[in-house]
């Protein structure tokens, strides 16, 4: 083999090899937070009683509206 293939391949492999990595653990993790989101309705409601507040469906809803609408 000739010395620019022994220095090119495993270079092009490596860069091959971490896109490809890279596409597919984002596309887990993507499809991993929509089977189980970082926040839901029950979590609003703790963190708002905490805050020492009775929050009403309204609130609670427009809340996670406005997180959904951020995503």
């Amino acid at each position: 083999m000739n010395l620019w293939m022994v220095i090119v391949f495993p270079i092009l492999i490596l860069l091959v090899g971490g896109v490809v990595g890279f596409f597919l653990s984002r596309n887990y993790f993507k499809k991993y937070l929509e089977k189980n989101p970082p926040i839901n309705e029950n979590m609003i409601r703790a963190m708002m009683s905490q805050m020492g507040r009775k929050p009403s469906e309204k609130q609670v809803r427009q809340v996670m509206q406005s997180m959904n609408q951020a995503k």
